[in-house]
Parts: structure tokens; sequence; C-alpha cells
């Protein structure tokens, strides 16, 4: 778990120092950054969903996911329980669920959580892990420079989530291979594209709903070695 400790603090720490930097940028900076952000957000979605092998199962991934996740209302969830922190922690940032929710989903999509996660858990390796730390900590500066403390607390979410991962990793690494983890994490560059979509404001993507899409790819494969 030293790993995803380590990133939780990361985000943690690059936050506060986030809020501490947004206090001399100029309001009307803001949104140009932002708009910085959110090309950079979608250039990484691409440069992971292009690595695909297989363009069928990446568009039925994203069908699946995207039914399941609006009969789940894993959205609406999200941003409930960012609105729930934020009537709690914000002081009247108005940002907060949105920072919270954005900043979590950024994290948790891309191949990094998912295979620093295992690393972690089968070989006690937390290299990958700490170099998501630092690009993590970079980025939770930029969000909070411009989300505010919302981006801090997703990383209860990076916690439970990479968490949950690192302790099933046992029983997950003979069902992870190269070429599931590789469909994956190029469904997840799909979703981090829609990401940089709702930070540019160009459409309002739900893409938390969108977020079972990612598992799609592994349950397929366990669906093969079934029959």
């Amino acid at each position: 778990m030293l790993g995803t400790i380590v990133n939780s603090i990361a985000v943690i720490a690059g936050s506060v120092l986030g809020i501490i930097i947004k206090k001399g940028i100029k309001e009307e900076y803001k949104k140009t950054i932002m708009d910085g952000v959110g090309l950079s957000v979608i250039i990484i979605g691409i440069s992971a969903a292009i690595k695909t092998e297989n363009t069928i199962m990446a568009i039925i991934s994203i069908v699946l996911g995207s039914i399941i996740g609006e009969i789940s209302g894993i959205e609406k969830k999200l941003n409930r329980l960012g609105d729930s922190l934020e009537a709690r922690f914000s002081n009247g940032d108005s940002n907060f669920s949105k920072g919270f929710v954005t900043a979590s989903l950024v994290y948790c999509v891309g191949a990094m959580a998912i295979v620093g996660a295992l690393e972690s858990g089968l070989l006690g390796d937390h290299n990958t892990l700490f170099a998501k730390s630092i690009l993590d900590g970079i980025t939770s500066i930029i969000f909070a420079s411009t989300l505010g403390i919302g981006v801090a607390f997703s990383a209860i979410v990076v916690f439970i989530y990479q968490g949950l991962i690192t302790l099933l990793a046992t029983y997950l690494k003979d069902l992870l291979t190269h070429d599931v983890i590789l469909e994956m994490s190029a469904v997840g560059g799909i979703l981090i594209m829609a990401i940089g979509i709702n930070i540019l404001e160009l459409k309002k993507i739900k893409v938390g709903n969108m977020l079972p899409a990612i598992f799609i790819p592994f349950l397929y494969y366990i669906f093969k070695l079934l029959i």
C-alpha cells in the first residue's frame, strides 16, 4: 500500500500548493490556464486511446459501460459526494464539486493507476506509483490553482481505488494480461479525452457514467476463458 499512500499524499500536497498559488493568479488568467489543461488532458487521452489493437472492443466497451453507468447513476453519486464534501469543507468554493469529480476521474482512469497498483500488490514494486505520484502532484497543483480545494479530496478516491486493486492483486494477476491492460488503458484514454472536453466546456459529457467501460475488456477476457 506504500505506493498508494504516497500517491494520495502527493495529490494533497500538490493541491495545497495549488491553493497557495491560486491567490497570486489573476482571475482573467485562470480561464486560459484551464483551457491549456483541457487541451493537455485531451492529448493524454488520445495517446492512450490510439494504442488499442481492437477498435470494436473499445466501441462496445464504451456503449455497454455507458448503459451500466446510466442505470447505476454513477455520475449523480459522484456529484452527490462532491456536493456533500463541498457543504462541509468548501468555505464558499463554488468549484469544489467540479474539482473533486474532475481530479478523481483523471487520477483513476489511466493505466498507471491499474498497473502501478498491481505491481505494488504483487511484487512490492512501487516505482510506477511513485512516478504517478509525481505526475499527479504536478497536475493537482494546476487543478487546485483553478478549481480549488475540491481537488485535494480526490486523494480519498485515489486511495480507495488503487488500494482495492493492490489488495486484490494476487487474485487478478493471471487475468490482467498485457492485452487486457492495453485495451483497458485505451478505453480509459477515451474517457480522459471526454474529461478534457468537459474542462474546455465544449460539451457536458457524463464521464462518471462511462466508468464501467474500463472494465468491459477485463470481463470479456474472463468470458472467453469460461467458454
